[in-house]
């Protein structure tokens, strides 16, 4: 008997290791699996790199068969639908999802947020939609530290622009919307009054209202060009741009993921900007702007943020 460990620590003395390498566990395993399926809607897998072949081996010393392949199509051929979710690090989020999981834990991402480096993140969304629109994004989760403790009040709205407004699962974690601070254990199963952070609470309900909005639940995402504003600006850099289109609806996301003020322009690969003046609305400020369409579509949309600063713009003809 041992405690349950990954091939880096000691082991975590709150769980016990079961022998994978045994037929007869992966067996019981997956019964349970299938037991559970029939009572909720899915499962998050804690750690579920662990039962690797490989990182099982390098752990126990033990060779094992594969066990997430035969045991998810076995629980979907029973229960369809049914959804896995992977906690999962060591870049190991696409192995995951080629073995049946729904979602893997997007950590990398946090991880590139919480640095606080804009390049990462843009470099980060690179990736293929194959891969991102199967990833779980968070700000927060009982591992991590709270948003509100970890990023200071600009960057947490900042990285909250980006995590939820990417393709992909988005991750809350019960306190977030209000602001709470103090992380608890999950064996503890109370936690202390903590008062609501109003400006927390309503920025997420601003941007609550955003993901609700159709063009972001069943649109087609994509990673824009931010280029110089002028030559020698180096803030540029600092810039993200992402968006959303469905049918004839566009929404733009811009943010300054950096501690200083920044310009830059975004380049809008919309051949009918030509026509007449676009309307942009920021949908959590509520402020409306209008561009001429040929100037955007020759030189981009001029922005210019303060530090951690973001637009959330709908797009429309004037």
């Amino acid at each position: 008997m041992a405690f349950g460990r990954d091939p880096y620590f000691a082991g975590w003395p709150d769980t016990l290791q079961l022998d994978y390498s045994n037929p007869a566990t992966q067996k019981a395993m997956c019964s349970e699996l299938l037991r559970i399926a029939s009572q909720c809607d899915g499962v998050r897998c804690d750690m579920a790199m662990l039962v690797l072949p490989d990182v099982f081996e390098r752990t126990w010393g033990r060779r094992v068969p594969l066990f997430w392949p035969d045991t998810t199509r076995r629980v979907r051929e029973q229960v369809p639908g049914f959804c896995f979710m992977a906690e999962v690090y060591w870049d190991l989020e696409w192995t995951m999802q080629q073995q049946g999981f729904d979602y893997a834990y997007d950590k990398r991402l946090y991880d590139r947020l919480r640095d606080g480096h804009a390049r990462p993140v843009r470099d980060h969304f690179r990736a293929g939609l194959d891969f991102q629109d199967k990833v779980a994004r968070f700000m927060e989760n009982h591992d991590e530290p709270r948003a509100a403790a970890t990023f200071a009040p600009a960057m947490h709205q900042a990285a909250a622009v980006i995590t939820y407004l990417s393709p992909g699962l988005r991750f809350f974690h019960q306190g977030q919307f209000e602001g709470r601070r103090k992380r608890i254990s999950p064996h503890l199963v109370r936690a202390p009054i903590e008062p609501v952070d109003e400006a927390v609470k309503r920025f997420y309900d601003r941007l609550l209202s955003v993901m609700r909005n159709t063009t972001v639940r069943d649109g087609d995402w994509r990673l824009f060009d931010c280029e110089p504003a002028w030559d020698g600006n180096w803030t540029s850099d600092g810039f993200l741009g992402l968006g959303w289109e469905r049918d004839t609806a566009r929404l733009l996301v811009v943010v300054n993921y950096a501690s200083n003020q920044g310009q830059c322009y975004v380049r809008l690969p919309y051949a009918d900007l030509v026509r007449g003046t676009m309307r942009f609305t920021d949908l959590i400020s509520g402020a409306r702007y209008e561009r001429a369409g040929g100037d955007l579509l020759s030189t981009g949309l001029y922005v210019d943020l303060p530090p951690w600063g973001y637009h959330v713009l709908e797009i429309e003809s004037a």
